[in-house]
């Protein structure tokens, strides 16, 4: 990957992280029990818990399918207030998560390479790990952004970047 450095020439850097997977696909609805009764009654996946933020408006279900390292969770989320923001209802995909081995260095280096990332910095997700999220669209100071897909990007426990290093 080449980079425009200060003096205004491309030079190559090496990327310090790795991404590993998909952690998780997060879906928005009016309506949660509807999405529950598709992923959950139809598909088979394990409810796990319930996550509810006044912060983020989002009243959340955390379900998943596979073990360790190979499981992928998909959160069904419904707005806490409707006329309220963000509006995790629209679109019905409302992200999707990568699993990534040093998130603090992905950030660093993203960032250094013109990605735009959403405010809030990184914090504690809905699964405890240490998240933050890629803006949908890029902007003149970041002008890469996720092309209209909101991106989390999850720091992976150690077992899990044992999992899916090799």
């Amino acid at each position: 990957l080449f980079v425009l450095n200060k003096k205004g020439s491309f030079q190559m850097t090496a990327k310090p992280f790795k991404i590993l997977g998909i952690q998780q696909i997060a879906i928005g609805s009016e309506n949660k029990d509807r999405l529950k009764k598709l992923w959950v009654d139809l598909f088979g996946f394990e409810y796990k818990s319930t996550f509810v933020s006044e912060r983020e408006n989002v009243d959340e279900d955390i379900c998943a399918i596979g073990s360790g390292a190979h499981e992928i969770e998909v959160d069904l989320m419904q707005p806490l207030d409707i006329n309220k923001k963000p509006a995790v209802h629209q679109t019905p995909l409302n992200h999707i998560g990568l699993w990534v081995d040093d998130l603090p260095k992905a950030v660093e280096w993203l960032s250094a390479n013109g990605l735009r990332f959403a405010p809030g910095g990184i914090r504690k997700g809905a699964g405890g790990h240490d998240i933050t999220f890629v803006h949908p669209k890029g902007n003149d100071e970041f002008p890469i952004g996720g092309e209209g897909v909101l991106i989390e990007l999850v720091q992976a426990p150690p077992e899990v970047i044992a999992g899916l290093s090799s």
